[in-house]
């Protein structure tokens, strides 16, 4: 199954974790996030696993790839 993806890459909070939600309403199950700061990977973790989400983070270079999943 491919996930949904988002590229949150260049944008500061909180517009990752508002783009993450706004995906999130159109693709409940699973999601993938591709971030590229530190603040947006614990924010959008922290907002992922309060909507009830397990995270799976991977590092790519300087990127962070969010996983999502119900």
């Amino acid at each position: 199954m491919k996930l949904n993806s988002i590229d949150a890459r260049g944008r500061s909070c909180p517009e990752p974790v508002l783009m993450t939600k706004k995906a999130l309403q159109n693709n409940p199950e699973a999601l993938e996030v591709l971030v590229d700061n530190m603040t947006a990977k614990e924010n959008v973790t922290r907002f992922a696993k309060n909507s009830g989400y397990n995270v799976e983070v991977t590092q790519n270079g300087n990127d962070y790839i969010l996983s999502l999943k119900k």
